[in-house]
């Protein structure tokens, strides 16, 4: 233990890459500040190829921590769910918010938060009246001040008055006073580690005795146990709700921005309130990157197990945006999580009206409950290759060109994230709508490959020889162009081997299943053509030992939908198949829709089952087939890819669902700036209603978009504001300028001007 005033040095920094670059190590010799609890941490370390100047984290000459060398891997010593071959809710206990009871004995919660003004109290109850008749089981609304707290018992009085119970809770930020106050007449109080005690955060590397670091936690305790009793007295629940972007400066200098310094930030908070015999609170661990917030909620999850704490968690991915994207990222980080039984309540933030939240919500629910329901999985198998506590990406090899090919094969996959289209023999009869689909770019009716085009198609049939001219539409995608400096096609066509024994078609894949193999069909693969294996998740060891034999391209992971089979649990048996053997063929998730599936569903499961493993790094790419058109199944499969970090095709909003303190119109301001930026791959915009969360919230974003005051923006690059209080008037095309300022800026194509 370390000697009392000894300093602690931490350098530390928000970085743009997610904190999944962290490797894991227990801290046996904690400083006696950190509590009881202390010795069981596990704390994140920076690798070396990751450190710049300014980051990771240093433990100074009293040496807590040695930071390990960066091919190290430290594994974690606890699980963080039930079962990791099926889905199990995590047991917790029941907690009460107002008339509705939250834990794994009962069903998974929905809930979503008020975007008027708080003072307007006719507004808001009708805007809390509509989330209850939309199904909703709790609503939140933003309480900042003293205007705001004073009109929360009139709302809460209207509510009752028209026979409306739904339990409210208050969003509290750095006002414990209002807290306290709100706590009178709301049924949870919603407070934020990260700025409910602490100041904002500046970011400034500071050194902190043991004395010091433990004079802040009483100060902490003094403030904090004044809602804790009046929460027990007045039986009120409590979230104690991280996020990413708004850690204190001194969690930021002791374990940088990482999930590890999420998980202690709240249980500093948790201790207090179980010193104080409370126990009607439960934990969320939001950041606006999946991949962060699945870590933080595994690592919450561990660490619970581990003290033997079973308090519920509320899901939510943070600014997650609107339509598709903001529907795909919350899938990801939510369905990741409900796949493994963790969750008990969920919200899903979009920046649309609170009422559309709701259907997906719900409709995530009641996955999570089905699956845990029916307890969906596979038969155990010992797992040692995943690293559920870092991005850690499996390295699957990239096919090459061989001897004799005819067609240059390297293109059928990206390095990135691949996308595969299933098209239809209609679909090749209008070539020009075909290749805008498929986003390739399209000079002098050629089609040529983009940073955003398909890599491969997938054909179940092949056109007839007698069809010239749709066949002459498949070449033209097949076939590299002229070195003229416009690019090439060379799009993959994957064609099933039973068609294409019918009905050949040169250079193209065949894909074939094991059973296939076994009857002796790989041999009978046309010349110029390549295999590609076909897998269902229900293959035994020994069927799978025939992939060692198998020259494949890549594979596809077709699990069908059933009572019992599990996309992501039947795929992680494959993958520790593969990665136990040294098998690097990539891997494409396969997911089917049948008619009748509504855009929404497609969007969540898919994002549920396929991204809840991109985002654990097993996988390599993913095919979407469904019976929307061409161009919505490209675009989700894109936005999967990018909502899981691994490519990046279009520009990424990190945009806030609005609320009571957003300063202007979030829904018309973001469709604006989407409609000057949207065709900048790479560049991610954050636009943000106000600030209370701090400019961390911004940490994956290069630029921001975020209201000082009313009718006025202040414009920030990274989490630093750079230029403040510019009229709402100009302040679009003031971000563009900066966008170009900082040599970001490329112009939209012509067709899109």
């Amino acid at each position: 233990m370390m000697a009392a005033g000894a300093a602690i040095s931490v350098v530390s920094s928000r970085l743009a890459v997610p904190a999944s670059h962290c490797q894991l190590r227990r801290v046996d010799n904690a400083p006696s500040c950190l509590g009881n609890d202390a010795a069981s941490f596990v704390l994140p370390v920076l690798t070396s190829s990751r450190r710049t100047k300014q980051s990771g984290i240093q433990m100074a000459q009293a040496g807590a921590v040695q930071a390990p060398d960066s091919t190290t891997m430290y594994a974690p010593r606890q699980p963080y769910c039930e079962s990791i071959y099926k889905t199990i809710r995590r047991p917790t206990r029941t907690i009460m918010i107002g008339n509705i009871a939250v834990g794994s004995e009962h069903p998974i919660r929905t809930q979503t938060m008020t975007t008027t003004d708080t003072k307007d109290v006719k507004g808001t109850v009708d805007q809390v009246m509509r989330i209850a008749d939309n199904g909703a089981d709790i609503c939140r609304i933003t309480v900042q001040g003293k205007r705001e707290a004073d009109a929360c018992l009139q709302i809460k009085e209207t509510l009752l008055k028209h026979n409306y119970e739904i339990p409210l809770v208050a969003d509290i930020h750095f006002a414990p006073t209002i807290a306290n106050q709100v706590a009178e007449c709301f049924d949870k109080i919603r407070i934020n580690p990260g700025n409910y005690v602490d100041a904002r955060a500046q970011f400034k590397v500071q050194e902190w005795t043991d004395a010091e670091y433990q004079a802040e936690l009483e100060h902490i305790e003094k403030v904090f146990s004044k809602l804790v009793e009046k929460c027990k007295r007045l039986n009120r629940a409590m979230r104690i709700g991280t996020n990413h972007g708004s850690l204190s400066d001194r969690i930021l200098n002791y374990y940088g921005d990482t999930p590890r310094g999420m998980v202690e930030s709240a249980f500093e908070y948790a201790r207090i309130a179980r010193k104080m015999d409370y126990h009607n609170f439960l934990f969320s661990m939001k950041a606006s990157n999946p991949v962060v917030m699945v870590e933080a909620y595994r690592l919450l999850a561990s660490e619970m197990y581990l003290n033997k704490w079973d308090y519920p968690l509320h899901l939510g991915v943070t600014e997650a945006g609107d339509g598709e994207d903001g529907r795909m990222k919350s899938a990801i980080g939510i369905g990741a999580l409900l796949q493994d039984g963790l969750g008990d309540t969920i919200r899903v933030s979009l920046t649309e009206d609170p009422e559309l939240e709701i259907e997906p919500c719900t409709k995530l629910a009641n996955f999570g409950m089905r699956n845990a329901k029916l307890q969906k999985g596979v038969e155990p198998f010992e797992e040692k290759h995943r690293h559920y506590y870092e991005f850690q990406r499996r390295s699957g090899d990239l096919p090459v060109q061989k001897e004799g090919d005819k067609l240059d094969f390297r293109h059928v996959l990206h390095r990135d994230g691949s996308v595969i289209a299933a098209i239809t023999l209609d679909q090749i009869k209008d070539s020009k709508k075909l290749y805008k689909s498929l986003q390739c770019k399209d000079a002098l009716g050629m089609p040529f490959k983009g940073i955003d085009t398909v890599d491969t198609l997938f054909l179940r049939k092949v056109p007839p020889q007698e069809d010239k001219t749709a066949r002459q539409t498949l070449r033209r995608l097949q076939t590299a162009a002229p070195a003229d400096g416009l690019g090439q096609a060379g799009l993959g066509i994957l064609v099933p081997i039973a068609e294409l024994l019918s009905n050949p078609l040169p250079d193209a894949l065949a894909l074939l299943s094991l059973r296939e193999v076994e009857q002796g069909l790989l041999a009978k693969i046309p010349e110029g053509s390549r295999p590609a294996i076909t897998l269902d998740g229900s293959e035994t060891t020994a069927q799978l030992e025939a992939l060692k034999n198998i020259d494949a391209m890549f594979l596809l992971i077709d699990v069908p939908e059933t009572d019992s089979a599990s996309r992501v649990h039947a795929s992680r048996r494959i993958f520790e198949f593969l990665q136990s053997n040294d098998l690097k063929f990539p891997v494409i998730h396969h997911l089917q829709f049948p008619e009748g599936t509504d855009t929404d569903d497609l969007v969540l499961t898919s994002g549920s089952e396929a991204g809840a493993l991109l985002v654990d790094g097993l996988g390599d790419g993913v095919m979407i087939e469904g019976p929307q058109d061409l161009d919505f199944l490209v675009r989700t499969s894109f936005g999967m890819l990018q909502g899981c970090r691994m490519r990046n095709t279009k520009t990424d909003y990190v945009s806030c669902p609005s609320c009571g303190r957003t300063l202007f119109d979030l829904q018309d301001v973001t469709a604006a700036i989407r409609a000057k930026t949207s065709h900048l791959p790479g560049v991610a915009i954050a636009i943000m209603g106000c600030i209370v969360n701090g400019p961390g919230e911004m940490a994956d974003a290069d630029f921001g978009y975020v209201g000082g005051a009313p009718g006025k923006i202040d414009l920030y690059v990274g989490k630093e504001v750079v230029k403040r209080a510019i009229p709402m008037e100009g302040a679009t095309d003031a971000l563009v300028q900066l966008i170009k300022d900082h040599g970001r800026w490329i112009d939209p194509p012509k067709e899109e001007e």
